[in-house]
């Protein structure tokens, strides 16, 4: 079970890494306790500029893609089923162009 982390660096900009969340069993990765759940919907309109992750959070594209871009000019596309631990919390951040309605939900972690 493979997934996306976004990360800041020492130098303060984002930094995508492929992550494996098969540790637990074959069928369910490891439980993490989680403080909320929040579904969101954005149409292609919602551009979202530099920012970084509020809090620890996974995102996970339930409809729509949208193209994560990171300081470097990596961008990224998630489209449904794709998920994504954000853990950005300082610096430049990233930004989000949903590609038509994006709708997701954000577990928020500790």
């Amino acid at each position: 079970m493979k997934f996306v982390r976004i990360y800041s660096g020492d130098d303060g900009r984002s930094y995508f890494e492929e992550l494996d969340a098969s540790e637990g069993s074959a069928l369910f990765s490891k439980a993490q306790s989680a403080t909320a759940v929040v579904f969101k919907n954005d149409p292609a309109t919602h551009l979202l500029d530099w920012h970084p992750a509020p809090r620890r959070q996974y995102c996970i594209t339930l409809a729509g893609s949208a193209d994560i871009r990171i300081g470097d000019g990596t961008v990224k596309t998630f489209g449904p089923g794709d998920v994504l631990l954000a853990e950005d919390l300082t610096g430049q951040g990233h930004t989000v162009v949903p590609k038509g309605n994006w709708t997701r939900a954000f577990v928020h972690i500790e």
